[in-house]
């Protein structure tokens, strides 16, 4: 019986463990993420990003999209998309061209920029430059019925 106990938290512990390494997973294959979206009645958040030259990007990621309490947010009610122009990461030409592609059918023009989409890709709103106030701030961007 003791094993049986033993057995089951260890089996507790390892689904807990793969919980929490799937809350708030960032993709770059946004035909998944639109799929998922929509099979899981989610918004997408579409993060254009440079990811190895913006300092702004990487603020706006340390400062609220890094942070537990969005983690926590997005898990539940988002599927995120990294979008990045990087300048020295490699990519490939698909990938380039998928990027391409989204900043221009969302007229991105700066970068941070967040698109946040309804999972038939109707924008919800859009936040351009870098936003202050952590991730508070960020969540009470959403619609009332994604909080």
């Amino acid at each position: 019986m003791k094993n049986l106990h033993r057995l089951l938290a260890a089996c507790a512990a390892s689904l807990l463990l793969v919980a929490s390494a799937r809350a708030a997973d960032w993709t770059e294959d946004y035909p998944a993420a639109l799929a998922r979206a929509k099979q899981e009645h989610k918004l997408l958040l579409l993060d254009f990003t440079g990811s190895d030259w913006c300092i702004w990007c990487k603020r706006l990621g340390a400062e609220i999209l890094d942070t537990p309490k969005f983690k926590d947010f997005a898990d539940q009610k988002l599927v995120l998309v990294t979008v990045d122009f990087p300048n020295a990461k490699e990519q490939s030409d698909a990938l380039k061209a998928q990027n391409k592609g989204l900043s221009g059918k969302y007229a991105v023009e700066g970068y941070p920029t967040l698109v946040v989409l309804d999972p038939d890709e109707k924008v919800v709103f859009k936040q351009e430059g870098y936003l202050e106030g952590g991730p508070d701030a960020l969540i009470a961007l959403f619609p009332k019925a994604a909080k």
